[in-house]
């Protein structure tokens, strides 16, 4: 009993620390209690193999250590991912973000519903009734699974256009993504109507000086980021994002989503991975500095579930060889539509992947090649999987739980092990009380 009542204390002097410790270097003068901004942050499949396999890569091999990435330095937790027991252990994006912005388990595919398949009230359309300015962010197209449980509310994650539709209601600030496709003329007639600035210039958000925001920078996704290595656009939507709703002085909501770091999971492709994790770290880093400046924002960061099943390391070896990745040049995809525009595309496919192409190699690409892009991309990946030893499980989700980060006032909440809906009600909880009305 004596032992049990001594390692109680020792915890409860324990967490304390680590909750100052990691506030800290973001938190130089005194933070409040209470957060006034939130920035909700989600690396869309990034399981706990996806930031390991992240340090290595961003490893300085010149050095003896090494190196923190900003995941190192914000992790406080974990979190369970499981959706509603109708659909078993293994979650989708949709019941996952669902979780994540009301706090209720639902169904796989359910947007921002239970699973009768009633509107439950999400954490942006919470913050708005409060006056608080909202917004999203994201790689993927804006009316996809984690952004549209954010906003809206809708019994199947595939109804794309009548979810896209829906956002005219949301009032929301700020909707920075893909999508062009879901919006046609009519419909961003009529946000223009509501007070919206339409884009579809990624270069013309540079100059907007004042929400409300639609912007719809790409047909469906944005691309891959190691295929435009200098444009750093959610990076860029982040800072954004953060200046317009920062005007606002009752406070903001923000989500973020680092949304292709699942769709190359999905395609078991290690090396748009590090590239879409690459940026999300940057994106990261840019609320980090915030912080410093505005003491009084908390940032949560975390993943809706683990996709593809990666693993550092397979086949019985002990090894893995990041230095293969630092030195592509394009993506796998990018790299397979090149060589198939080209008549002497061995030299220039070789350049992109930074090793020579043997005769062996060059045979099985050229067979891959013949079958057109999906194959040839195939094949690429394969050969980077084969030099890198990175191993993957499946093409889909797995259950297992994923890592929580943290950072500002009230982020000594998120120590320790939770569900996904818990952070919803945590972040919930932090929301201003509703002010009482004068009799």
């Amino acid at each position: 009993m004596r032992l049990k009542r001594f390692c109680f204390l020792a915890v409860a002097c324990w967490l304390p620390f680590v909750a100052i410790s990691a506030e800290a270097p973001l938190n130089p003068t005194a933070a409040p209690s209470r957060p006034k901004n939130i920035v909700i942050m989600i690396g869309d499949g990034m399981g706990p193999s996806y930031t390991s396999a992240y340090r290595y890569y961003k490893d300085n091999p010149d050095t003896e250590e090494i190196e923190q990435t900003v995941f190192d330095r914000l992790l406080v937790g974990m979190a369970s991912t499981y959706p509603a027991r109708v659909s078993g252990y293994v979650t989708d994006s949709a019941a996952a973000a669902t979780a994540l912005s009301t706090g209720v388990k639902s169904y796989n595919g359910a947007i921002g519903v239970d699973v009768n398949k009633r509107p439950i009230p999400t954490l942006l359309e919470r913050a708005k009734k409060l006056g608080l300015s909202t917004g999203v962010a994201v790689t993927c197209q804006v009316n996809h699974a984690t952004p549209a449980a954010f906003l809206s509310h809708d019994e199947n994650r595939r109804n794309y256009d009548a979810i896209a539709a829906s956002y005219i209601n949301t009032d929301a600030d700020l909707i920075l993504g893909g999508g062009e496709k879901y919006f046609p003329t009519p419909l961003r007639e009529q946000f223009a109507a509501k007070g919206y600035q339409v884009l579809t210039d990624f270069a013309a958000l540079d100059s907007v000086t004042q929400p409300k925001v639609l912007g719809l920078f790409a047909d469906v996704q944005l691309p891959w980021s190691m295929d435009e290595p200098d444009a750093h656009k959610l990076s860029k939507m982040t800072t954004k994002a953060l200046e317009l709703l920062s005007n606002n002085p009752q406070g903001f909501v923000l989500m973020v989503e680092g949304s292709q770091i699942d769709w190359a999971g999905h395609d078991n492709d290690v090396a748009a991975a590090m590239g879409e994790l690459d940026e999300f770290a940057h994106s990261i880093e840019i609320v980090e500095q915030f912080i410093r400046s505005h003491p009084d924002t908390l940032v949560v960061v975390t993943a809706d579930h683990n996709t593809g099943g990666m693993s550092v390391g397979a086949n019985g070896k002990y090894e893995w060889h990041p230095e293969v990745l630092r030195q592509l040049k394009a993506s796998p995809d990018a790299m397979a539509a090149n060589a198939l525009g080209e008549e002497q595309w061995r030299d220039t496919l070789a350049t992109s992947l930074g090793f020579s192409i043997d005769d062996e190699l060059y045979e099985k690409l050229s067979r891959a090649r013949m079958q057109g892009k999906k194959a040839l991309s195939e094949a690429i990946k394969h050969e980077i999987d084969a030099r890198t030893n990175t191993g993957w499980t499946t093409g889909g989700h797995t259950g297992v739980d994923v890592q929580v980060f943290a950072a500002g006032p009230g982020s000594e909440l998120f120590i320790g092990n939770q569900d996904n809906t818990d952070i919803a009600n945590k972040i919930i909880s932090l929301l201003p009380k509703p002010k009482k009305e004068a009799k």
